[in-house]
């Protein structure tokens, strides 16, 4: 018996442990397997393999039941997910209703999951813009939070290394405020989104309108053949997951990269209830799994663990993983585990038509989305009532229309003769929030999921600053608008609560100063030196830009890091 507990445990210990299948937990398992680590990836989901289940992808709208509408039975039994605008019926599988994973709101979040091999990497928006010194210094310079202990130049390199892997579509715009990338070519910009962008340049100069940026294959180079993907075919259904790996997901590229080494052991269904910590060893062990259909629970092992389960569900473990030294959670001697969330403010839109440029209109579709407004308020000082800024997207589009005025005959032949309207145009804000000690996650004291796990209770909300960023946005998208000859401008300030823009960060922030933060500048925990976090919840501030490439990068960067200390025998 002893000798069969001995095979037992070798059979479930490995080199390193990477929690999560999404996009950070994808790009850990590929670094790791290629350096020749033998590697467990836990995802709690079941699994999703490249095209062969992707059920959707290739329907035609009359081969869905409800033509790709949500039944008012669904929205019913699912209020959170279905205001989401990916949570259609050609989709919906992907993501998590409602009742099967309920959480505590102590004010309104809407808490958006993809629990699956490739987690919201299969529905991600794939807008991929760098950070710069101007936002990894945001805090110091503006007082807030804690100083990043990092900047620009230690993550250059590998930006560089996951967009050439990933492949980033995007034109070279020489901005400060928005580092240029390894780029393939970017997707143009349409008639009246190149005169929004020259109206803007002779109007302000410092205010671009660039095309979006986006992780999308334009123009393949040999690594992403090598990777089984081809040139993304505009199809814009990239929801469904896509069967030609036109844009970048873990289960498209990182995840079957690491197949191919050999390294990888890929386990579905494991919902991962803490991190095993050996006080007596001074470091973590293992990971403890609740099996998700048999309800067993599995102890697995490593030299190295790489939490990466997206935001709130990586705050969740390590606030469950409690031991003797660390009753508070895992690594919690600052007292800030689960603290200091933010997110990004979606909340305002402004749209608009322009009569001008009608002898142009939209052919096909941009998977870019169109373009793109880099964060122009406060940048290189303090000009607002309020303190950082936002970015914002930008599009224009142009359709025919039929009169659907009238009865009968003449209804019939105006539905049949359709004529091109104005062209329409439209933005959406996206701003930076500001983390702060009064938005938090904790475990709730007496609730717990089907899994024995305490469910989690949110308390995240707007702000002051929140209100007065919507408000400047509001004011100069509609000067701008004005500016570019746009008519009939309309405000829609969306009631929405937090959450919806699928961006929560913080609660395991990096920091210099072990008393104030979680991470180090390595995203190693201060107090555990071989558990790091790569994903949104190490996230010391948001800044604007879409953060999924931030998170690839900072997760080939840690591992290279931990690979190199496993070697010297450090961790």
């Amino acid at each position: 018996m002893a000798n069969l507990n001995i095979d037992s445990v070798k059979q479930r210990t490995f080199d390193a442990i990477v929690i999560g299948s999404g996009i950070s937990g994808g790009w850990a398992a590929k670094e790791f397997t290629e350096k020749g680590l033998k590697t467990l990836v836990l995802e709690r989901g079941r699994d999703v393999n490249h095209i062969t289940d992707y059920p959707t992808t290739n329907k035609y709208p009359y081969e869905f039941d409800h033509r790709g509408e949500l039944t008012f039975a669904i929205k019913q039994e699912n209020p959170v997910v279905s205001k989401c605008y990916a949570f259609r019926e050609d989709a919906m599988h992907f993501f998590v209703k409602d009742k099967a994973h309920p959480y505590v709101q102590e004010k309104p979040f809407d808490w958006i999951r993809g629990y699956q091999v490739g987690g919201k990497s299969l529905l991600w928006a794939r807008q991929t813009q760098r950070w710069s010194d101007l936002d990894f210094e945001g805090p110091l310079r503006d007082n807030f939070a804690v100083d990043w202990p990092i900047r620009y130049k230690d993550i250059a390199a590998w930006y560089s290394y996951v967009e050439r892997f990933a492949g980033i579509s995007g034109n070279k715009d020489g901005l400060a405020e928005l580092p240029d990338g390894d780029f393939l070519p970017g997707f143009p910009l349409n008639a009246v989104e190149d005169h929004f962008k020259l109206a803007m340049n002779n109007k302000y100069g410092n205010r671009h309108v660039i095309s979006a940026r986006c992780a999308h294959l334009s123009q393949p180079k040999q690594i992403h053949f090598d990777q089984g993907r081809v040139k993304c075919q505009n199809r814009n259904l990239c929801q469904r997951g896509c069967p030609f790996g036109g844009y970048f997901s873990s289960n498209s590229s990182t995840l079957p990269w690491a197949k191919k080494t050999g390294n990888l052991t890929l386990r579905p269904f494991s919902v991962v209830e803490s991190v095993i910590y050996d006080d007596r060893l001074n470091k973590a062990t293992g990971v403890r799994v609740v099996d998700a259909n048999t309800k067993e629970v599995i102890e697995f092992y490593a030299k190295v663990i790489f939490v990466n389960a997206a935001a709130i569900n990586t705050n969740l473990i390590l606030l469950n993983s409690k031991s003797s030294r660390f009753p508070e959670g895992l690594g919690n001697d600052s007292g800030v585990l689960g603290k200091y969330v933010a997110f990004h403010n979606y909340s305002a839109r402004i749209n608009a038509e322009y009569d001008g440029l009608k002898q142009f209109t939209t052919d096909g579709r941009n998977p870019a989305g169109g373009g793109y407004i880099p964060r122009f308020r406060n940048l290189l000082k303090q000009e607002t009532d309020f303190k950082r800024g936002y970015a914002a997207g930008f599009g224009a589009y142009r359709n025919a229309d039929s009169d659907t005025s009238g009865i009968g005959t003449a209804l019939k032949s105006q539905l049949l003769t359709k004529r091109l309207g104005p062209w329409k145009v439209g933005s959406h804000m996206m701003g930076e929030t500001i983390p702060k000690v009064s938005n938090y996650v904790k475990l709730d004291e007496h609730k717990k999921d089907a899994w024995g796990i305490p469910q989690l209770k949110i308390s995240v909300d707007y702000d002051d600053n929140d209100a007065k960023m919507k408000k400047d946005y509001v004011e100069q998208l509609s000067e701008m608008f004005t500016e570019a000859g746009f008519k009939n401008i309309q405000v829609d300030d969306s009631p929405q609560a937090p959450g919806l823009d699928i961006h929560e960060m913080g609660g395991v922030r990096m920091g210099n100063d072990p008393k104030t933060s979680m991470l180090n500048k390595w995203h190693q925990l201060h107090a555990c030196k071989n558990v790091f976090v790569t994903d949104g919840a190490c996230m010391t501030s948001t800044s604007t830009q879409n953060p999924s490439l931030t998170y690839m990068a900072f997760t080939a960067r840690a591992v290279d890091y931990a690979f190199n200390e496993m070697k010297k025998g450090s961790l």
